[in-house]
């Protein structure tokens, strides 16, 4: 079994192959995928270079693409300005005259997105320059990452892109477009100088109350999306049938930026923002907003992506750290404040000192607390580098003592909580992953991520409180546990259907609490497990009889799904007491 995060499967992305961009423009090809479709990420993800694995960091990187070969054509948008640079205009998050670095402002703007409550969760609101706020897209926890970064760099002219490395060569997807190491356009992908429109120069002398009124739409860029079940990047905040492109159509006058989103989203993951030729390693105590913390648990394949999003420092040197991530299916990034953010922070797979299922060194796998490089031009090549004013915090990815001591130093760095503080965590991040349980029953990452706070809150019961497994069964197990157990996602049918809704929690749970009645029963009688079992028609026929037939949705290969033939799914090795030993609890905690 695979040793997963607190947030395993929360990364699965649905992207699609071609036809998921949404109805194509005439103007424009769409590629086919490189290679297979990666099983662990839903997608198809063009693969990293790793040759230079476990050798030093250089400061300069790799070279990326040739200028010379470089054509306006391929464009995204132009590169006016660099990430070391200073401007005297005020902005979205800085004032007049500000001494700060391009890089610097960007870690403001994203410091400075406010907080939306929307209920039972935390997410941001997104800051434009021209004053436009919307709530934040539906999307996965990489995809969140890079949609910050990408999109500040495109308001503003920095330099942007991302390596990665496809059967026919290295590729570079950024401001110059997608092209190849000389510098032409990649096979297959769009001009996207050409073939579509920036409308930023036809505002250049309007205010911005004009600039919102007289704001202009790509009726092409608006009917994409990033998924086949058409439904996990839904914007119901722009209204019905809004999905990413047109939420990307709301923020970039620069449509071509939209267009080139949903291609970086498809083919990139967190394996490419754990590569050392796109981010680089950062000391603890140099951590700001914008930067990223990655676990890694494997080499390739499947990770988890945390934004930070707010730094404050506190007495005697501690500090105190907000974070927010996507999530699969995709959903509005969460906001967790420092008290939530910390277990991940201090984890062994963000890059600690222990080993995986395979042997492998945690430290190796490129997790833990990364920052941008930043594009400059040397030598006629465009380089990724590592900023002068971050040299002295950086960490070099092949010095595996100072990677794996990083947990640890968070640990110092955050505090320790009290063994109630530590509990009341443990609970809300269980009360997060059933609430989110109910509007998407299937999800197995929430499945996961409630299981893995139960798992610590037996041992801070057992060390703090005395109590055994069973005693926390009986306090904390609900009923919603036993029907919605944690599945092993390669061998489970239900782990690929992120479709499912409240109305059909509601048939699930409502079917299993006229099953089991009040618990008091002389014989238990066990709930039926919502997982696939030679398909779902129990579910099914139950839904007809109440009359909510028409709410039942059939099961939907909604990401790829190598485990789509499998007749009974698989049930993780439960550390829960059964339920016929603590029914009667459950049903009174429930």
């Amino acid at each position: 079994m695979r040793p997963f995060s607190f947030a395993h499967l929360s990364c699965l992305l649905a992207t699609v192959v071609v036809a998921p961009l949404g109805a194509c423009d005439s103007s424009e090809t769409e590629v086919e995928p490189t290679g297979e479709i990666d099983q662990d990420y839903g997608k198809p993800l063009i693969g990293v270079d790793d040759s230079a694995a476990g050798k030093a960091d250089s400061f300069d990187g790799a070279g990326g693409p040739a200028t010379a070969g470089l054509s306006s054509s391929t464009e995204v948008w132009k590169a006016t300005r660099r990430w070391y640079e200073t401007d005297a205009a005020a902005g979205i998050a800085w004032p007049a005259s500000s001494p700060m670095t391009w890089d610097e402002k960007y870690a403001a703007w994203v410091d400075s997105l406010p907080k939306v409550e929307k209920g039972w969760y935390r997410t941001y609101k997104l800051r434009t320059p021209w004053g436009k706020e919307l709530e934040s897209p539906r999307l996965e926890c990489a995809e969140t990452a890079m949609f910050l970064r990408a999109t500040f760099a495109s308001w503003y002219g920095l330099p942007f892109y991302l390596t990665a490395s496809g059967a026919s060569g290295t590729m570079y997807f950024g401001h110059f477009g997608i092209v190849t190491s000389s510098g032409a356009n990649a096979s297959g992908f769009p001009k996207f100088g050409t073939a579509y429109k920036d409308f930023t120069s036809q505002f250049a002398n309007k205010t911005n109350a004009q600039i919102v009124a007289a704001w202009p739409q790509d009726s092409v860029l608006r009917t994409k999306f990033l998924t086949t079940a058409k439904d996990d990047d839904n914007s119901e905040i722009l209204g019905a049938g809004a999905y990413a492109g047109a939420y990307f159509d709301e923020i970039y006058l620069n449509k071509r930026v939209g267009h080139f989103m949903l291609r970086l989203l498809t083919y990139f993951g967190s394996i490419h923002l754990a590569s050392t030729q796109n981010t680089f390693n950062v000391k603890p105590e140099s951590v700001r907003a914008g930067d990223t913390l990655l676990e890694r648990w494997q080499k390739k394949g499947i990770g988890h992506t945390i934004v930070v999003k707010h730094i404050e420092k506190l007495p005697s040197g501690k500090l105190s750290i907000d974070t927010m991530f996507g999530s699969m299916p995709r959903i509005q990034a969460l906001w967790y404040d420092t008290n939530l953010s910390k277990p991940y922070f201090t984890s062994e797979l963000t890059g600690g000192t222990g080993s995986n299922y395979e042997g492998d060194k945690y430290a190796a796998l490129g997790g833990g607390l990364k920052r941008w490089r930043t594009g400059v031009v040397k030598n006629g090549k465009w380089y990724n580098i590592v900023p002068q004013a971050d040299r002295a915090n950086f960490v070099d990815g092949a010095d595996l003592a100072a990677i794996g001591a990083r947990p640890g130093k968070f640990r110092d760095l955050m505090g320790t909580l009290s063994a109630d503080e530590q509990l009341d965590v443990l609970l809300q991040r269980i009360d997060v992953a059933r609430t989110s349980l109910r509007s998407r029953p299937a999800s197995c990452s929430n499945r996961q991520r409630r299981e893995e706070a139960f798992t610590e809150l037996y041992k801070l019961a057992k060390d703090s409180f005395g109590m055994t497994a069973r005693e926390v069964d009986e306090q904390y197990r609900i009923l919603d546990d036993y029907v919605l157990p944690e599945l092993e996602y390669a061998q489970s049918k239900t782990c690929c259907w992120n479709s499912t809704t409240s109305d059909m929690y509601l048939i699930v749970m409502r079917m299993n609490e006229e099953k089991i009645g009040d618990g008091l029963a002389p014989q238990c009688v066990e709930p039926v497990v919502f997982k696939n079992n030679n398909g779902y028609s129990v579910f099914a026929n139950y839904a007809n009889s109440i009359g909510m037939g028409s709410q039942w949705k059939a099961w939907t290969e909604d990401e790829p799904c190598a485990q789509r033939a499998v007749a009974v799914d698989t049930e993780t090795t439960h550390a829960w007491a059964p339920f016929c030993s603590v029914d009667a609890a459950v049903v009174s905690n429930d």
